[in-house]
């Protein structure tokens, strides 16, 4: 599983239709590490009321940024000041409803893709087995 940050993605503006400009995306998985990522989820985040950095998990691999999922009263979506160290702030409720939208990764191995909030905010948070949305 690879973490990674993309920016810019309508190039300036030049690619219509596209509905974020930036986004932090999980991708290249299969059904095991998909799984193995929403169980980190249920352990440290619902259960144990931690925050998880997804770059202490071992079978993730960052690219270009750091992600850590917080456990917040408001669900903010993802945030960054530099655009390397990157913050997801969810309600243990968004959490709850990630977990959800991660299931039928969890199954078996999906060419499919999945926002994991629909919130208003300038990152979006991606998560797809082959990168694409």
């Amino acid at each position: 599983m690879k973490l990674e940050f993309l920016d810019d993605i309508s190039n300036g503006g030049k690619l219509k239709g596209v509905e974020t400009d930036q986004l932090v995306r999980l991708y290249d998985f299969d059904h095991i590490e998909a799984e193995n990522f929403r169980k980190a989820i249920q352990q440290t985040l619902i259960d144990n009321g931690r925050q998880l950095n997804l770059n202490e998990i071992v079978f993730i691999e960052a690219i270009n940024c750091n992600l850590t999922l917080r456990i917040t009263a408001v669900d903010v979506g993802i945030n960054s000041k530099d655009n390397s160290t990157f913050f997801c702030d969810l309600t243990k409720n968004g959490y709850i409803n990630m977990m959800n939208l991660l299931e039928p990764f969890c199954k078996k191995d999906s060419s499919g893709y999945q926002w994991l909030y629909d919130i208003n905010t300038p990152i979006e948070f991606l998560f797809s087995s082959g990168g694409k949305w």
